[in-house]
């Protein structure tokens, strides 16, 4: 399977964060940052970008070329707690994010594209639900390597998507100035622009003899990002604390009937990132949306760990009873955490536990070979037809 690699900036998040959250400040010039002299941008606005404002940039100058320009005081508690929805937004496709900052990560898809579609439809879905669910934008940039992913992010900033197709990363950035790629800094560039390189497609064609001489162990690492070969991987820097699948519906539901449906989809969705992750929950959480946008969630602990879809939807309806909702519903949505690794030995007595896993692995194949949904559980068909 051809390797996927997301590269998700949000767009302008701290001052993004206000102007959501501050309507006088929409369409305005905005910084965030400190009222001093000696305070620098910590963000700007799209509208403040277009008098040249740039985070980093002393606030002192800032003001001078914007002279209308709203100054905001950072919130890092807030923005903190806006990213933590982001990223959970970004473990529910996969549990390999790798995050940068507060506002910008690295997801490798590869390995989800049975369950959620191709990596494109992957970032157009992150960007719908950032943009329906948090009112705020991201960039995506979509590569088989890191580098290029995070490059193709800025192309269409704000809001878009860049996607460089497979084995082009290299024809994709050869036009693209050396300062493009990771680790040209000031004094690199200035030494590539003694050699007369200019663009990266010229690093991409220099002799990498010459470039190790002149640059040290940084030569071998330019030539071969600039030949498009980049072979870090994702590295996660903190466990995924859930897998979920959750759906807002295009009318209000509140009966029991149609609501079961839509849990056990979820849940034989959630297991099957489970199986696919080498993971078993202890933990299933039924979050349900009402129709005013109150939110309600109930939790109950499993009491062996498990990835079985059944099991996990006897567990979510358990929890849809115990809340007896009286009201329009617009979303449900079923997580499982607490995860554990299968045991590699299992015991004799746990035949029927055996044959649900080798069931389970038998419809894996199956929507792996077929497509999702290929085979499903029969009181889902109707649902499926829909």
């Amino acid at each position: 399977m051809q390797r996927a690699i997301l590269h998700v900036d949000m767009d302008a998040f701290y001052a993004s964060v206000e102007q959501r959250d501050d309507p006088s400040l929409r369409g305005r010039p905005v910084a965030v940052g400190g009222a001093s002299r000696r305070s620098v941008v910590a963000a700007a606005s799209y509208e403040a970008r277009k008098f040249g404002v740039r985070s980093a940039m002393p606030m002192v100058r800032a003001l001078a070329l914007c002279k209308g320009l709203v100054v905001v005081p950072p919130d890092l508690k807030r923005y903190a707690a806006v990213s933590e929805q982001v990223f959970a937004i970004f473990e529910s496709f996969t549990p390999e994010v790798e995050g940068l900052s507060l506002d910008e990560a690295f997801l490798d898809v590869t390995h989800s594209q049975e369950l959620f579609g191709t990596p494109r439809a992957i970032g157009e879905t992150i960007q719908r639900r950032v943009r329906d669910e948090l009112s705020l934008s991201c960039a995506v940039g979509i590569s088989e390597v890191k580098f290029a992913a995070k490059i193709a992010s800025d192309v269409k900033k704000p809001g878009g998507l860049t996607e460089i197709p497979f084995g082009a990363v290299r024809d994709f950035i050869a036009a693209m100035p050396v300062a493009r790629l990771s680790g040209v800094g000031p004094k690199t560039g200035e030494q590539l622009a003694r050699m007369r390189l200019k663009t990266i497609g010229d690093i991409a064609r220099a002799n990498r003899g010459e470039l190790t001489r002149a640059l040290g162990q940084a030569g071998p690492w330019l030539h071969d990002l600039a030949n498009g070969v980049d072979a870090r991987e994702v590295q996660p820097d903190r466990a995924a604390r859930s897998l979920g699948a959750e759906e807002t519906f295009e009318e209000d539901l509140i009966e029991r009937e149609d609501l079961l449906p839509i849990l056990h989809d979820q849940s034989q969705h959630v297991a099957a990132r489970l199986r696919r992750a080498g993971l078993r929950a202890r933990t299933v959480t039924l979050k349900i949306k009402f129709s005013n946008f109150e939110q309600a969630t109930r939790q109950a602990t499993l009491s062996e760990p498990c990835d079985d879809g059944a099991a996990l939807f006897r567990n979510a309806a358990a929890l849809l009873d115990a809340l007896a909702p009286t009201r329009p519903i617009r979303l449900t949505g079923v997580y499982a955490s607490g995860f554990d690794r299968p045991a590699a030995q299992r015991s004799l007595f746990e035949r029927e536990d055996e044959k649900r896993t080798r069931l389970n692995r038998s419809l894996d194949q199956i929507n792996a070979r077929f497509g999702e949904g290929a085979l499903v559980p029969a009181d889902l068909l109707a649902r499926k037809k829909r």
